[in-house]
C-alpha cells in the first residue's frame, strides 16, 4: 500500500502486539483506528464504497459478537447504507426466541445466537467483523443467517490473517478483506 492512500491510512492505525493473548501470537489491534475519527471515517468510507459497488441491494448488515469489535463497524456501515443492523451474539445475550449454533474454537467450543425474527427468508445480508482468523466464528454466523433462510451476500472484515486460512472454511461464500497480513 502506498502512503497517502485511504487503505494506507487505515493500515497505519492497526497496531501489532507480539505475544498477545499467548506467546507466539501477533495480535492486530484496531484500537488506534477507533481512536482516530478521520481514519475510522476512512475505514467506513472504504467499506461503504466496496458494498455499494458490489451489491445493488442489501437488506441488513449482521455482526457483533463475532467479536465485540464487530459492533463498532457494523452499525455505522449499516447507517451509511440506509439499512438495518442485526446483532449476532454469544449464547444467552439476546432476548426472545433465538437460533443458535455451536462451533469449535482453537481451544474449545462456543455458541452464537441470532433472534429468530432478525431476518426474513430471502433477505440479503452482509456479515461484518473486524478480523478473520481461523474462520470458525464467521462460519457459525453464516450458518445462523442461512437457518433463517436469508441469503449471505458476503462476509466482510477489516483484517484477514492469511496464514490461518480462515477463508477456506467459508467455501463458496463470497469474502472481502480490506487488509491482509501474512
Amino acid at each position: 500500500l502506498s502512503p497517502g492512500t485511504p487503505e494506507f491510512r487505515v493500515r497505519d492505525r492497526v497496531r501489532p502486539f507480539p505475544d498477545f493473548p499467548v506467546p507466539g501470537v501477533l495480535f492486530r489491534d484496531i484500537s488506534p483506528l477507533l481512536k482516530d475519527p478521520a481514519a475510522f471515517r476512512t475505514l467506513i468510507d472504504l467499506l461503504e464504497d466496496h458494498l455499494r459497488t458490489s451489491f445493488p441491494k442489501i437488506d441488513f448488515i449482521a455482526g457483533g459478537c463475532l467479536d465485540s469489535r464487530g459492533f463498532l463497524i457494523g452499525p455505522p456501515l449499516a447507517q451509511r447504507l440506509g439499512i438495518g443492523f442485526v446483532p449476532i451474539r454469544k449464547k444467552g445475550k439476546l432476548p426472545g426466541p433465538t437460533e443458535s449454533v455451536s462451533y469449535t474454537l482453537e481451544y474449545g467450543k462456543a455458541e452464537l445466537e441470532i433472534q429468530s425474527d432478525a431476518v426474513e427468508p430471502g433477505q440479503k445480508v452482509v456479515i461484518v467483523d473486524d478480523l478473520l482468523a481461523t474462520g470458525g466464528t464467521m462460519c457459525a454466523a453464516c450458518e445462523l443467517v442461512k437457518r433463517l433462510k436469508a441469503e449471505v451476500l458476503e462476509c466482510l472484515v477489516i483484517i484477514e490473517l492469511k496464514p490461518l486460512k480462515g477463508v477456506e472454511k467459508l467455501s463458496s461464500i463470497p469474502f472481502y478483506s480490506l487488509l491482509q497480513y501474512d
